[in-house]
């Protein structure tokens, strides 16, 4: 289990996603504290049009949504939305069981953060977060000196996450040294209300992988993905790419209901 502090200064050091203020979880500062639940759980996430995602998620998440590497890092994102400030998985504060969840946002209020100069990690929770309280929590973060089942439960889902990230940057570096990625951009042509065809819109500009560059790696590299999952997760990723008709359609409804409205 991830140590916890007795100081209540947070490690994390600049912007977590999500996160306002996240502070490490102990028993001194947050007896009493817990989580209850509220109206619109995923209401700190409704306009945030990309989330991260691990290799072990890419399975799941390629049902729902477009799979992209962005930026020099190539980090991977769950794409939840094709404007800037809008989630379309997330109406009302509620996200849509249809869709799968990323990990990155199931783990909230908790994160992980590390604590470099004592060379490991604690576990923080953002007590800005709607659902943290200590007045009756549904869930309490300790049980007297202990963890509660439900915190245990959380620092286990923390540790499996973390590994997941560490697995996920090591895969990620390894398909940059082979130089899987190319340059794609997304774009959107509509109609005028006239019936003409509107002006082409870039959605989004990424990185991805293609099918052309896995067929041209040689047979031991290609055995090497198979036998550790990269293949796997380099074809849902591809796959994932179809959802971006999806986004767009989503888009184009949510649009006519606001119209609709006015």
């Amino acid at each position: 289990m991830a140590e916890t502090p007795k100081e209540t200064q947070s490690p994390i050091q600049g912007n977590v996603m999500f996160y306002q203020k996240p502070i490490p979880l102990n028993k001194d500062a947050h007896a009493g504290f817990g989580v209850k639940q509220i109206e619109k759980p995923f209401a700190f996430m409704e306009k945030s049009h990309f989330v991260p995602l691990t290799a072990p998620e890419f399975g799941q998440a390629s049902t729902s949504c477009p799979i992209i590497f962005a930026g020099p890092e190539r980090a991977p994102l769950a794409v939840l939305g094709i404007r800037a400030d809008e989630n379309l998985f997330v109406e009302n504060g509620i996200y849509n069981p249809d869709f799968y969840l990323p990990n990155f946002a199931r783990r909230y209020p908790f994160v992980l953060a590390g604590d470099n100069q004592n060379d490991r990690f604690v576990v923080c929770v953002d007590e800005s977060a709607e659902c943290v309280t200590k007045n009756a929590p549904d869930q309490p973060f300790f049980n007297g000196d202990e963890a509660s089942p439900f915190t245990k439960e959380a620092f286990e889902f923390l540790q499996n996450f973390e590994r997941d990230r560490q697995a996920t940057q090591l895969m990620v570096d390894r398909f940059k040294a082979l130089d899987l990625f190319e340059q794609k951009e997304m774009n959107f042509q509509g109609n005028n209300a006239d019936g003409s065809l509107a002006e082409k819109q870039k959605i989004a500009d990424y990185f991805a992988i293609t099918d052309e560059r896995l067929r041209a790696l040689d047979d031991k590299t290609i055995k090497e993905f198979v036998g550790n999952g990269y293949m796997a997760v380099a074809h849902a990723h591809i796959i994932s790419l179809g959802n971006w008709q999806r986004l767009v359609n989503m888009t184009l409804r949510r649009t006519a209901a606001e119209q609709a409205a006015k």
